[in-house]
């Protein structure tokens, strides 16, 4: 994952201001930050990233810590953005009208469906389908590399809590029969339909 000591110096940087500081953060931890987002906030996850660094941009004097430290802060600070993001799309009103000419766009962009599919995104897309609780312990624990005590107070839980929701989240996962298919493309073998 980041090298902490890497991380604990462009925290300090950062804090007194070194652009090139700030640079090595976002650099090292944007695209974790993403994936995770993409798993609380959906389709906005990257205005609720925005949001987020913004957010970290702006109360990075007040931080102590190291880079680890600097990690779980900052996974918070997603984590509350992207409950606020969902409590604003929950008080939204959608028209179905236009969700139905935005559906029939997307489907229409096959390269766009088959990018999804792939790689981290189907990843990531499999992840969120977990219950909530889970999909974030995994994404927090297995994406976002936080140990357990930190992903215990990112989401606000006992560390036990977060043992047992990200076992459940993996076994799950592991039982997923899209997640065996891919397993069996990649090692080569393949199940005989009947």
């Amino acid at each position: 994952m980041w090298d902490d000591d890497e991380l604990t110096a462009a925290v300090k940087a950062a804090s007194n201001g070194d652009e090139a500081g700030f640079a090595v953060l976002w650099r090292s931890l944007q695209p974790a930050v993403l994936r995770y987002l993409r798993v609380v906030a959906g389709d906005a996850a990257e205005d609720v990233a925005s949001e987020t660094w913004l957010q970290a941009a702006r109360d990075l004097h007040r931080f102590t810590g190291d880079g680890a430290a600097f990690r779980g802060w900052l996974f918070r600070i997603a984590r509350h953005r992207g409950i606020d993001e969902r409590r604003r799309a929950g008080r939204r009103r959608e028209d179905p009208a236009e969700s139905f000419a935005e559906d029939a766009a997307a489907s229409a962009d096959a390269a766009a469906q088959a990018l999804e599919r792939s790689g981290t995104e189907w990843a990531v897309g499999i992840i969120a389908g977990l219950p909530a609780d889970q999909a974030e312990a995994v994404m927090l624990r297995v994406v976002a590399g936080l140990d357990v005590a930190t992903t215990a107070r990112v989401l606000g839980k006992r560390a036990g809590a977060v043992r047992v929701a990200t076992l459940r989240g993996l076994r799950k996962l592991a039982a997923d029969p899209r997640v065996q298919a891919r397993g069996h493309e990649a090692d080569g073998t393949r199940t005989r339909e009947v």
